[in-house]
C-alpha cells in the first residue's frame, strides 16, 4: 500500500504539510486503523526497517525508499495517537503499553504456505522462553530503525515515561541471557504498590531505579580505581587492587550481559558505550600483564600493567559525567561526532600509509647511507599532520633530491589543510543537525535508556562482584534443578542479597502512593507546617491547579462557537485546501485565545 502511494521522493517535512496530509497520510491512516489490532504500529515500523535496508543497495530507488520509510514512521505516529485519543485513562495507557512493549514475531499469523517457504535468517541463537522466542517489541524496532520522530511523539513518550518510573511493568524479551530464569512470564500490567510483596525483586529492573543502581556501581568502581592507583606497588598486590579486580570483573560481566541481551546495535545507542568498550580493553590488557607479573615476578611487567591501567583515567572520569547528564546535548552530539572523527581518522591513516611506503622505498633504493627508522618517518609525518614541526620537510631531501620534498609537501597540503578542513566541516554539520532536532534526539536517548533499563537476565539482580559468584554457583544448578526450583532459588538469593534496598524501595513507593491518594487540603499556617518542604519551587500551586481535572458538567457545558469550527472536509478541492493552508495562521491565534478563556472560565467557576 505504501509503495503504491509513494512513487516520488519527498522530505519528511513535505509529508507533514497540509496538502500531503490530506491526500496521502490521513487516508492511509483511516484505512489501516483498526481498534482491535495492536500489531499495526509494529508492522509499520518493520516495513520502515525494510525500506531503509532496500535504500542502501537499490540506488535507483534510494530517495523513494527513504520517503516510504518516513511515511511508515509518520503513519505509525498517527495510528498510535489515535489509539491514545480513543482510549483515555489507565485502560488506554495499558493498551498503548501492549502496542509498544508486547512481543510480536515477523511470521506471526502467516499462512501455512508462507511458513513452509520461511527462509533461515542469520541471527543470534535464541534461548527457550516458553513460546516467546524470536519476538520483538515495537519499541525495540523503533530504536533499531532510529525512528526518532515516532519515539518523540506524545503517545509514545507517555508509555516510555510510565515504563521508566515503573508504573507499567512487563517481562522483557531478549535474545541471550547469561543466567536465564524464564519460569514466569508476567503480562503487561499497571503496578500497584499495595498488592506488591514487601520484597519485590522485580523493582530492581525498573529503569529509573536501575539507572540509580548503575550510577552507584560506577561510582564504586571509580573510587576503587583511584585507591588502587594511589596505593599501587609494582610486584606486590595491595588489598585495594584485589577488591578493584574483583569488582571490575563483575562490572565487565554485567556489561557483557547488557551487550548480548539486545544486541550490539541497540547497546551502542547508549552515549557511553564506546567508553565502556575502551575501559574493557584496557582492563583486560592490565589483568593479563598483572597475572604474568605474579607468575614471573618481573618488575618490568608489573610496571607495564600499572602503566596500562593508568590510561583508564581519561575514560572513567568523563564516563561519570555521561551517567549524570545523559540528556545533555553536548554529550549527545559528542557521541555522533566521535563516530565521524573515527571514520575520517581511519581514512586518513589509510591515505598516509601510501606516503609512508613511498618514502621508505625511496630511502632503500640506490643504497643510501642514511639510516632512518620507520618510527622516525612516522613521527615526522605525524608532526606535519598536526602542524607542530617541519623537520620532515627539511629532511625530505634525504629520501630523494626531487621526489622527497614533493611527497612531503603534498602530504602536508593534503593532510594538514584538506583533511582537517573536511573534519571541521563534518563535525560542524553533525552538530548543527543534532541541535536543530534536539528534542527528538533527547527523547530518543531517553527511550534507549528506558528500553535497556528493563533487564531480562537474572545476572543483573546481583551486584558486582556477587554476580560472578551467582554465575559460578547458579548456572550449574540450572542444569540440575527444574525450572520452578531454580526460580525459587534465584528469587531467594536475590531477595537476601538486596533485602535492604528492596525494603527501602517498597517503603518509598507505599509512602508516595499514600501521599498521592490523599485529597489536597488547604494550607494552614501552623508551626509544624512551616517545616514541611515539598520542593524548592515556591509557586508550585500554579502548576498543581492544572493537574486537577475540571468537573464533567462544566466541560459538557462548554461549546465552541460555530464560527470557529473551521476544518477541511472531504469535498474540498485542492485549490480550496491551498487557500485554507494560506489562511491557517489566522485561526491559530483564535484557538489559543479560546483555550485560555476556557481555562479561566473553568477555574473561576
Amino acid at each position: 500500500m505504501v509503495m503504491t502511494l509513494i512513487d516520488d521522493p519527498y522530505t519528511p517535512e513535505q509529508l507533514q504539510e497540509l496538502r500531503m496530509n490530506t491526500l496521502i497520510v490521513r487516508p492511509l491512516v483511516d484505512q489501516l486503523y483498526d481498534p482491535n489490532d495492536v500489531s499495526l504500529v509494529y508492522s509499520l515500523l518493520v516495513n520502515r526497517m525494510e525500506f531503509l535496508r532496500e535504500q542502501s543497495y537499490q540506488g535507483h530507488l534510494q530517495t523513494v525508499n527513504m520517503t516510504r520509510a518516513a511515511l511508515c514512521e509518520l503513519a505509525a505516529c498517527r495510528i498510535l495517537r489515535r489509539f491514545d485519543e480513543d482510549n483515555p485513562g489507565s485502560g488506554g495507557l495499558l493498551l498503548l503499553a501492549n502496542i509498544l512493549v508486547a512481543g510480536f514475531e515477523p511470521f506471526q499469523n502467516a499462512p501455512e504456505e508462507v511458513l513452509w517457504q520461511r527462509p533461515s535468517a542469520m541471527q543470534w541463537p535464541v534461548q527457550n522462553r516458553g513460546g516467546y522466542e524470536r519476538k520483538l517489541t515495537a519499541l525495540e524496532v523503533a530504536i533499531i530503525s532510529e525512528s526518532k520522530t515516532f519515539l518523540s511523539c506524545t503517545a509514545c513518550q507517555k508509555v516510555i515515561d510510565a515504563v521508566y518510573v515503573g508504573h507499567v511493568i512487563y517481562t522483557p524479551l531478549s535474545f541471550v541471557d547469561i543466567l536465564p530464569d524464564h519460569y514466569k512470564h508476567r503480562p503487561i500490567s499497571l503496578y500497584d504498590p499495595r498488592k506488591a510483596p514487601l520484597l519485590n525483586q522485580y523493582r530492581l529492573i525498573v529503569p529509573r531505579l536501575r539507572s540509580m543502581i548503575e550510577a552507584c556501581q560506577f561510582v564504586t568502581l571509580l573510587a576503587l580505581y583511584v585507591l588502587t592507583m594511589v596505593y599501587r606497588q609494582d610486584l606486590e598486590v595491595t588489598i585495594f587492587e584485589v577488591i578493584f579486580c574483583a569488582y571490575a570483573s563483575g562490572w565487565i560481566l554485567e556489561e557483557f550481559a547488557a551487550i548480548i541481551e539486545h544486541g550490539w546495535h541497540v547497546h551502542t545507542q547508549n552515549l557511553w558505550s564506546f567508553l565502556d568498550l575502551a575501559f574493557i580493553c584496557i582492563y583486560c590488557t592490565y589483568f593479563v600483564l598483572r597475572l604474568f607479573t605474579l607468575v614471573t615476578t618481573q618488575p618490568l611487567l608489573g610496571q607495564s600493567a600499572l602503566h596500562v591501567l593508568s590510561v583508564a583515567a581519561p575514560i572513567l572520569l568523563p564516563r561519570l559525567a555521561f551517567n549524570l547528564m545523559p540528556d545533555n546535548m553536548l554529550f549527545i552530539s559528542l557521541r555522533a561526532m566521535m563516530r565521524d572523527f573515527t571514520v575520517l581518522t581511519i581514512l586518513a591513516v589509510w591515505y598516509s600509509a601510501g606516503f609512508f611506503l613511498s618514502m621508505k622505498w625511496l630511502l632503500s633504493i640506490g643504497g643510501s647511507d642514511i639510516d632512518l627508522s620507520s618510527a622516525t618517518i612516522a613521527k615526522w609525518m605525524l608532526w606535519i599532520w598536526f602542524g607542530l614541526d617541519g623537520t620532515g620537510i627539511e629532511r625530505s631531501v634525504d629520501f630523494h633530491a626531487l621526489l622527497g620534498p614533493a611527497l612531503m609537501v603534498a602530504f602536508a597540503f593534503l593532510g594538514n589543510t584538506l583533511f582537517l578542513t573536511i573534519l571541521v566541516a563534518m563535525l560542524t554539520n553533525t552538530f548543527s543537525k543534532l541541535a536543530a532536532n534536539s528534542h527528538a534526539e533527547v527523547q530518543f536517548r531517553r527511550a534507549v535508556l528506558t528500553f535497556e533499563g528493563v533487564k531480562s537476565d537474572a545476572i543483573f539482580a546481583y551486584w558486582p562482584p556477587f554476580n560472578i559468584l551467582a554465575l559460578l554457583i547458579l548456572l550449574p544448578l540450572k542444569f540440575i534443578l527444574t525450572p520452578r526450583q531454580f526460580h525459587r532459588v534465584n528469587v531467594a538469593a536475590t531477595r537476601i542479597l538486596n533485602a535492604p534496598l528492596l525494603l527501602l524501595i517498597s517503603a518509598y513507593e507505599r509512602y508516595q502512593y499514600l501521599n498521592e491518594s490523599q485529597p489536597h487540603r488547604p494550607w494552614k499556617c501552623s508551626l509544624p507546617s512551616l517545616w514541611n518542604f515539598t520542593g524548592f519551587f515556591p509557586h508550585g500551586d500554579i502548576h498543581a491547579v492544572f493537574d486537577v481535572e475540571p468537573p464533567s458538567d462544566i466541560l459538557q457545558g462548554i461549546e465552541v462557537p460555530g464560527s470557529l469550527r473551521v476544518g477541511i472536509t472531504g469535498d474540498m478541492t485542492v485549490g480550496e485546501i491551498t487557500t485554507f493552508s494560506s489562511s491557517e495562521s489566522e485561526f491559530t491565534g483564535i484557538y489559543d485565545k479560546l483555550y485560555d478563556q476556557i481555562e479561566k472560565a473553568i477555574f473561576v467557576a
